[in-house]
């Protein structure tokens, strides 16, 4: 017996996520020139960073040798006013893959069972796994929750459910009401971990009140992020709001210094560049557009999106996607294979810009017509 074989059995069951392959990874793989490769794959913002971040994370340099404000004051204090909460129900995370983390670590343990959807984020599987708690899988309605079966899944174990809304990789939306309909019959020792990570990119119509909720329900938690819409992926700082009681807890647990002070500097400056989101959100509602109409006209099927990117789905035997894909990796194109989240026929395309989109549809026509 080696160290590792006294390492629980559910700590050595789990497959690591896969993140999607980064640029240097194909020019190493393909010899390509780096300069020709589109990366559509990670759901990254194609306008890159506001400037207003860019400039006030390069202030921060010169201080990097002192550690970050472990408590976040002016990032927290910046979200209590833009959402009308209390500094006492925001909890900061590297990233809101870590604000996930902290709420599974606070009420999940062996025996205790998580609920989420199908075809949902793959991280949620991953984090109920590796406390050696139990994954409830519910069947996906038309690739989105099914949020009525949702609440019949859940037993007397069941301390979280995760809610994608829109949702990662399908990009499907929950009706607001419906989500309203579910926090009204769901137990309050049920915790609801709604991750919004892509909110900023939803009409107003098509955006619920869910921070407003938070008053009425105090086993709800809102997970948003600054990677997609602000364009702070590299640096990771994400947020979760909840009940002051329940990010209490979380905060005990959360990690010191979990977010770098270039990431708290970069994430305060964005929240005040709403000229930078004005421009993120009317180019992805153009691409959107522009790749729907694109994969129409291919005869490809894809799944409505609301988020910044959009699933299609490769026709007849299951190999064909992965030949497409590895097609369009030769061309210089990296999306992201969906094998893993038990599409194994469909491919995810982040919206980038107007020639990046260009350039991925003439791609998958040529990928397509060597498949033929």
């Amino acid at each position: 017996m080696n160290l590792c074989d006294f390492a629980p059995e559910y700590i050595r069951a789990i497959q690591p996520y896969q993140p999607g392959k980064p640029i240097s990874e194909l020019v190493r793989d393909l010899g390509l020139d780096e300069s020709n490769i589109i990366k559509l794959a990670s759901n990254e913002n194609p306008l890159g960073t506001s400037p207003l971040a860019l400039e006030a994370m390069a202030h921060t340099l010169n201080e990097v040798a002192r550690y970050p404000d472990g408590s976040g004051f002016e990032l927290k204090a910046a979200l209590a006013k833009r959402y009308a909460v209390s500094t006492e129900q925001i909890i900061l995370g590297n990233g809101s893959n870590d604000v996930l983390d902290l709420a599974a670590r606070v009420l999940l343990k062996p025996g205790a069972s998580a609920v989420y959807s199908q075809y949902a984020f793959a991280i949620y599987p991953l984090l109920v796994q590796a406390i050696g708690a139990h994954g409830i899988s519910v069947p996906a309605k038309d690739y989105g929750h099914d949020l009525t079966a949702m609440l019949d899944a859940i037993t007397p174990e069941t301390r979280i459910i995760f809610i994608a809304s829109p949702n990662n990789p399908t990009g499907t939306l929950s009706n607001a009401n419906d989500l309203l309909h579910f926090l009204e019959h769901i137990s309050r020792d049920v915790l609801v971990v709604l991750d919004e990570a892509y909110n900023e990119y939803l009409p107003e119509t098509n955006q619920s009140n869910s921070v407003a909720w938070l008053k009425q329900f105090p086993n709800l938690i809102i997970t948003r992020t600054f990677s997609k819409a602000y364009g702070l992926a590299g640096v990771r700082v994400g947020y979760g709001l909840a009940h002051p009681e329940v990010a209490n807890l979380m905060n005990r647990v959360r990690q010191p210094f979990n977010v770098c002070s270039i990431g708290l500097a970069g994430a305060l400056a964005a929240m005040q560049d709403s000229e930078f989101i004005k421009r993120v959100y009317a180019l992805n509602r153009a691409g959107m557009l522009q790749l729907k109409e694109g994969l129409r006209q291919l005869g490809i099927k894809y799944i409505p999106s609301y988020g910044n990117f959009i699933c299609f789905r490769i026709a007849g035997d299951p190999s064909n996607a992965a030949k497409i894909n590895q097609s369009l990796l030769q061309q210089g194109i990296i999306v992201r294979p969906l094998g893993a989240y038990e599409l194994p026929q469909h491919l995810r395309v982040t919206i980038g810009l107007e020639s990046e989109n260009k350039k991925f549809l003439e791609s998958l026509a040529n990928a397509i017509g060597e498949l033929a």
